[in-house]
């Protein structure tokens, strides 16, 4: 919410120009997305302007939703229609109008304002900072990772009346940006985190990254950092005063010394006090990141007034949190999205808004604990029942004191609990059938153990799918392409082991054009799950006709024999159906040849209830350089089949030849639409682009057990490993009915434990293989990656001679998918 304005008020602070209806309008929320709009007799929509989208486009269907007021380029033509119903403000740049907006209604908060930026690190210490800081005051934080140039300007407009302290996060990707958070944010107590290398974030040197970041910084009266981080530390002594500036360390000579004693599964950390006494924090991890990060969150703490005991009190429910929304299998077919570190309306907001992108059809039920430290608790219980009532939640499970008082102000199933005990002694995964489950609440209530209760028992193996990274691809290709350039995506074969129904449906959200499936019982699939993208179905069967038409499901079409077959099935039907014809221009797989257009024209002429809806080819060798003429030779015969079957049609059917490889080496035959498969997931075939794509999948497992083994020990069937030293190997938790292929055996393969490399030894086994970790500490339950960001699938494909494609579509089905964005 925003400090309420009139339209006047309004137009003048952003020294716009006034059209349309003024009267009765004031305004306290904004919003950016017609998506989420809560209270839109209240609300003022901005239309945003980027490379791919433009908000103006959405004002009429924000209009439908109830909203009076929109800030609007000068340039947008305000519809006649509702140029006397609305109020429109004109100004040069909605976004730098949003970013004036939030720097204003930022002046209105009195209360400090801890700015964070640094190259990791940033929404962990947020959230933990929030955490602690939230036993004494009431916190407003930034929701997950919002720390961009529209980012910001939401988190600010986050800020309450009621709230004491504000903890926001700033990201910048290039020079130039910092400055400009900083306008809107003016911190009065920063935390530098910590400094990557120069090229991540597109500088051009480290001091001029340095410098970018630190502009945050201008108007802090203290600023936080690790001394040993030496880059840091020097700029900022360099730039600021030493009263301004609050370095920590684990030896004597920071101003607070915080060491480090680690024990088996837990760290102490020990705080000299100025009278030479030691206070001790106890904590639940001991890995380098999290002990950092936890530091930083300290001196932070400390700085803003907290006593050292009051500190321990929010540490003692940290945990070494993903802090990322996810999606899970839950038992009995139900889906779970886990959001179990959050406890604030923001990020409740934001949860409820990807709940209800999920599955249309499912009962949406919520389980949420208290909100804790959040002010007015009248006013907040207030909003979150509006909250409910707008994302159309069906069942509410509340857990807290507090919570009950929702009791009565909803028509919805109702239940609530003193704690998270009496909840779990009183619920079971058969009391959830087919749901739409969200789990949130704050720390202290646990609700991991709700989360393991409801899940779907599989197999300690996941797949983890990044959404944010999948729609960061679909983005990139999108680049590459005219506006009016149809996206057909391949989400045949589980979507490439990924799981067709989530990723179909994060598709639909993107707005792609098109899906494609391999068999008709997949599109079925995709249709009962409610997704209503048309679907082309690549390898249709004579016996699923009765499907296609009616889960309206569109076949291809490949040989004069198929088309009369579906033909004589239609007329028999009496109905009709869109159709896509595969031309054969070099593949030789399916598809019509050059000699059997004249036929093909006579069957379309004769059947003409069969609508061609594309016209399409494959090609053979788009990814390789060497079959480039080859490739071009198909683009032209498939234009001139094209030209030949379009004069005897009477509309222009879809052209379509380009895959994943064909879009960035012929993006001049781009046509009517592209198909894109394997680039969607990360991998760029043709390998120019592959810095810039990002993999979706993480594939990782757990270590079942440790042994140390002497020198000519052997490991396994047929006893092919063989210990060359002293040493000591972990038996993982997958093997090839996972879908980990055997070819890995014998030091083919490796494997990621703690960053460091453990290779394959000895065979890959059906449900488990062995892995040589000898001079590597490591433990029973400890992580293990397979695959993903830091494993490239190509090199992996390359060692055993495939193609990353069999790799990703190798993935069993019992290995639990767990989605989620970051």
């Amino acid at each position: 919410m925003i400090q309420s304005l009139t339209l006047k008020q309004l137009t003048e602070l952003l020294s716009g120009n006034f059209l349309g209806r003024s009267e009765g309008i004031l305004i306290s929320r904004i919003a950016i997305d017609s998506r989420n709009i809560l209270q839109p007799e209240v609300t003022a929509f901005v239309a945003l302007k980027g490379a791919k989208f433009d908000g103006h486009q959405f004002i009429e269907e924000v209009y439908d939703q109830g909203v009076r007021c929109f800030l609007v380029t000068k340039e947008f033509k305000v519809p006649a229609g509702l140029k006397n119903k609305s109020a429109f403000i004109q100004v040069e740049d909605t976004l730098k109008s949003l970013q004036f907006l939030a720097a204003y209604q930022r002046g209105l908060f009195k209360g400090p304002l801890i700015g964070i930026t640094g190259s990791n690190g940033k929404t962990i210490i947020k959230e933990w900072l929030g955490q602690v800081v939230a036993q004494k005051y009431s916190v407003a934080k930034s929701p997950k990772s919002y720390n961009s140039q529209v980012g910001v300007p939401l988190s600010i407009f986050g800020i309450e009346p009621t709230h004491q302290v504000a903890i926001l996060e700033a990201g910048i990707s290039r020079p130039n940006e910092m400055e400009k958070l900083y306008t809107m944010l003016k911190p009065q107590l920063g935390i530098f985190t910590n400094i990557g290398t120069a090229h991540e974030e597109g500088f051009d040197s480290l001091q001029h990254k340095l410098e970018e970041k630190a502009k945050l910084f201008k108007s802090c009266e203290f600023i936080i950092f690790r001394k040993e981080h030496v880059e840091i530390a020097k700029y900022l002594n360099k730039e600021f005063t030493d009263r301004r500036l609050i370095s920590w360390s684990d030896k004597i000579g920071a101003n607070i010394t915080l060491t480090v004693k680690k024990e088996s599964e837990r760290a102490k950390i020990l705080l000299m006090k100025p009278d030479l006494s030691v206070f001790t924090f106890s904590l639940p991890f001991t890995d380098e990141a999290s002990l950092e990060n936890v530091r930083h969150v300290i001196t932070a703490a400390l700085t803003l007034g907290l006593e050292p005991n009051e500190i321990q009190e929010g540490l003692s429910h940290l945990k070494s949190v993903d802090m990322r929304l996810t999606l899970k299998a839950g038992a009995n077919q139900s889906l779970i999205i886990d959001d179990t570190y959050n406890n604030d309306l923001a990020g409740l907001r934001l949860a409820l808004d990807f709940l209800a992108t999920q599955r249309p059809k499912r009962r949406k039920v919520l389980i949420i604990s208290d909100l804790l430290q959040v002010g007015d608790s009248k006013e907040v219980y207030s909003e979150v029942k509006q909250l409910l009532d707008h994302y159309a939640i069906d069942v509410l499970i509340g857990v807290g004191e507090q919570i009950d008082i929702l009791t009565g102000t909803l028509n919805i199933e109702q239940r609530f609990f003193k704690d998270t005990s009496l909840l779990l002694q009183n619920i079971q995964p058969d009391d959830f059938n087919n749901d739409l489950i969200l789990v949130t609440g704050a720390r202290k209530f646990g609700f991991e153990a709700v989360v393991n209760r409801l899940q779907q028992r599989i197999h300690g193996t996941t797949l983890e799918i990044n959404l944010n990274a999948l729609t960061h691809n679909y983005n990139f290709y999108k680049t590459k392409l005219l506006p009016q350039t149809k996206v057909m995506v391949m989400v045949k074969a589980f979507a490439y082991g990924g799981g067709a129904a989530e990723i179909a449906n994060h598709l639909q959200q993107l707005k792609a054009d098109y899906l494609a499936v391999a068999y008709t019982d997949e599109g079925v699939s995709l249709r009962e799950e409610g997704i209503k993208l048309p679907i082309i179905v690549l390898n249709p069967v004579q016996e699923s006709f009765i499907h296609l038409q009616e889960y309206d499901l569109e076949p291809v079409v490949y040989s004069p024999s198929f088309f009369k077959e579906l033909a004589r099935f239609c007329s028999l039907q009496g109905v009709g159906m869109k159709i896509h014809l595969d031309l054969d221009t070099g593949m030789h797989r399916l598809g019509f040849e050059e000699g059997h257009i004249f036929e093909l024209i006579s069957l379309i002429k004769a059947h003409p209830k069969l609508h061609i809806a594309s016209l399409y080819t494959h090609l053979a060798g788009a990814d390789e350089e060497e079959h480039q003429d080859y490739s071009i030779d198909q683009l032209q015969k498939f234009l001139s089949m094209c030209r030949e079957i379009g004069k005897n049609l009477e509309y222009q059917p879809l052209l379509h030849a380009l895959n994943s490889a064909g879009i960035i080496r012929f993006p001049e035959y781009q046509m009517d639409m592209v198909r894109l498969g394997i680039g969607l997931y990360g991998v760029e075939v043709s390998g120019r682009y592959d810095n810039q794509l990002k993999p979706i999948s993480t594939l990782k497992t757990t270590i079942s057990q440790v042994k140390k083994l002497p020198k000519g020990k052997t490991i396994g069937y047929s006893r092919k490993g063989e210990m060359k030293e002293d040493g000591q190997i972990a038996t993982i938790a997958i093997g090839y009915a996972d879908g980990y292929d055997r070819r890995f055996s014998n030091g083919k393969g490796y494997v990621m434990i703690h960053g460091k490399k453990a290779p394959v030894i000895g065979n890959v086994c059906m449900d488990m293989t062995m892995v040589d970790v000898s001079n590597m500490e490591v433990k029973e339950g400890d992580e293990v990656i397979i695959y993903g960001p830091n494993i490239s699938l190509k090199d992996l494909a390359e060692r055993i001679g495939t193609i990353p494609y069999e790799l990703l579509t190798n993935i069993s089905s019992r290995v639990k998918r767990v989605y989620y964005l970051d």
